[in-house]
């Protein structure tokens, strides 16, 4: 069986799990190179302890990365250099009053794609995921990646460009399971995601990672800074107490979009186009 190098770009560490992280275990599983590339540490995302500085949780969420790609099989993680550019694309996270004239949002398009286009020539990449236009559900260093993905993989020839996204129809009906179950975060409702992801009809892969199931929840655990602030409240650590069966069908299934792929159906293959 032929091998492909795939490369996966995300905003921050955790980003990783919850679009990807069955597909990604799904490729080091079955003998493909996996990589993971963050434009930004983290630094902005939440925490439980008022003390901690941009710095120290950019650090402790690095080495949270690198246990979560350890359970996914990923071969090396690679950090562009850009500071998290917080939710409004001010830094008004963690690292509150911190200097951000480095965060991602504000990075030169093609200064930020040369970075990440020396990584796809080195690793000799054959497949890129990025994110959808929106950003998935718009956070300003989730549009960024989208951009700056583009723009690498149009500067190496990078072959597939695949954007992680979700079916947008599922996503609300789960919703409003997960609602009436009080299982769902607080700010998760079904309207807030009427604009987010995508529409079914755009999706060109639906990607079955229910084998997947352990090690994807095995590498959203690894991000334990981000399951504990909020009194546990947040959405990993919601996502950690659903029962494995529940799990399994809720993060079953993974959703991309790949660039100039009009198929008659939808694909489960990632690496279809280039076999």
């Amino acid at each position: 069986m032929v091998s492909y190098v795939l490369v996966s770009f995300h905003a921050h560490p955790d980003d990783e799990c919850l679009l990807t992280g069955g597909t990604l275990a799904k490729a080091a599983a079955e003998g493909h190179r996996v990589v993971v590339v963050v434009a930004t540490a983290g630094g902005e995302g939440l925490t439980s302890s008022a003390a901690m500085t941009a710095s120290s949780l950019a650090d402790q969420r690095m080495a949270e990365l690198h246990r979560a790609a350890e359970a996914l099989g990923v071969a090396r993680v690679h950090l562009l250099g850009y500071d998290d550019s917080g939710m409004n694309g001010d830094g008004g996270g963690a690292g509150a009053g911190a200097s951000h004239g480095n965060s991602f949002v504000r990075a030169d398009v093609d200064q930020a794609a040369e970075r990440l286009a020396a990584i796809l020539r080195e690793e000799r990449a054959d497949a890129v995921t990025i994110y959808d236009s929106a950003g998935g559900y718009g956070h300003p260093d989730h549009v960024q990646v989208h951009r700056v993905g583009l723009r690498a993989a149009h500067l190496t020839g990078t072959r597939v460009v695949l954007e992680a996204t979700v079916d947008r129809t599922l996503l609300r009906r789960i919703l409003l399971v997960l609602n009436a179950l009080r299982l769902s975060p607080p700010d998760w409702r079904p309207d807030r995601f009427a604009a987010a992801y995508s529409d079914r009809a755009s999706i060109t892969h639906r990607v079955d990672v229910r084998k997947y199931a352990r090690q994807k929840r095995a590498a959203m655990a690894a991000h334990a800074s981000q399951t504990v602030a909020d009194a546990g409240t947040r959405t990993l650590a919601v996502f950690l107490r659903l029962p494995l069966f529940v799990f399994r069908r809720v993060f079953g299934r993974e959703w991309f979009i790949e660039h100039g792929l009009h198929p008659d159906g939808v694909l489960d293959d990632i690496f279809s186009t280039l076999r």
